[in-house]
């Protein structure tokens, strides 16, 4: 469930601005009943309200979205794939080159050091 880390984020950036609910309230236009109920993580936040929100709070949206997003496993695929999105064929040859060598790089390393740890 998002609302329940987003509202706990809302509420520590805006008790370290010394702010009370009704001030946020009243600052982003929303009613002090709707940013309680944010914050308890019993109510959701349109993108825009999302954005007063953050901007108000001197935050960006991604820090206060950032203990919602949980990847899994293969979220590092597709990072990956949004990268190499669009490039040409030469571009993304030369890429997987790059991983490779540095992937060469830590395995040579990693057994010299005695880690080799996963």
């Amino acid at each position: 469930m998002v609302q329940r880390p987003l509202g706990r984020r809302i509420r520590e950036e805006r008790l370290k601005l010394n702010l009370t609910q009704e001030k946020l309230a009243e600052d982003v236009n929303l009613s002090m009943a709707y940013i309680g109920q944010i914050e308890r993580g019993e109510r959701s936040l349109t993108l825009d309200n999302l954005v007063a929100v953050a901007n108000r709070l001197g935050v960006t949206v991604d820090y206060l979205l950032s203990d919602s997003v949980i990847p899994d496993e293969d979220a590092e695929y597709l990072i990956l794939r949004q990268l190499l999105a669009g490039r040409t064929k030469s571009q993304k040859a030369l890429a997987v080159n790059m991983v490779k060598l540095m992937f060469r790089h830590l395995d040579e390393n990693s057994f010299q050091d005695g880690k080799g740890e996963n």
